[in-house]
């Protein structure tokens, strides 16, 4: 006989409508829970600002990425053309004014880096791959892509207790409250 060691991850709480999930997303906000996620079958305008959520740091990522392409892009071909191995097309000189010529292998470079960049933060910061996730083990959560929204509150938020959460969640009109535990 096996026993599987379990431990809370938080609570689900289902709302009714858009509007009482995002109002609900404002409450929690300013609340100060910092471990939440509102679960739509839809977008909702402006729920980024409801949550309190700021720009994602994965534009500043991408935009170095691509800096590295380019810059990349710049030292291999004036390394290679103007410095080992001078190349003279119809007398033109082999300095950096021929940097026209770069430009093509220079955006190419800076698009492919400015890509893998932005494929390979999204995953670093979503943290995925992540084959198995704790609200997969609720029995309501499977509807959020159809027809309910929910709100989560994860147990590792600071302002988490299992009573006062629950309590919070009832008060701002959470419907079908479940806790959801992961194994360990």
């Amino acid at each position: 006989m096996s026993t599987t060691l379990k431990r809370v991850y938080g609570y689900v709480a289902e709302f009714d409508s858009a509007s009482d999930i995002y109002h609900a997303a404002e409450k929690v906000r300013d609340e100060k829970f910092q471990r939440w996620d509102v679960h739509s079958p839809f977008p909702i305008h402006g729920m980024d600002g409801a949550m309190g959520l700021g720009k994602s740091i994965l534009s500043w990522f991408v935009f170095f990425g691509g800096a590295t392409g380019t810059l990349t892009a710049f030292l291999l071909q004036y390394v290679t053309q103007v410095m080992i191995y001078p190349t003279y097309v119809q007398d033109k000189p082999a300095n950096i004014t021929t940097l026209p010529a770069f430009f093509p292998v220079m955006f190419e470079l800076t698009i492919l880096f400015a890509s893998f960049t932005c494929l390979f933060g999204t995953l670093i910061l979503n943290r995925l791959p992540r084959l198995n996730h704790p609200l997969f083990a609720s029995k309501q959560f499977h509807r959020f892509s159809d027809d309910a929204f929910f709100l989560v509150i994860e147990a590792r938020d600071p302002k988490f207790s299992q009573e006062g959460t629950k309590k919070f969640l009832t008060e701002i009109g959470g419907k079908n409250i479940e806790l959801v535990e992961d194994e360990v």
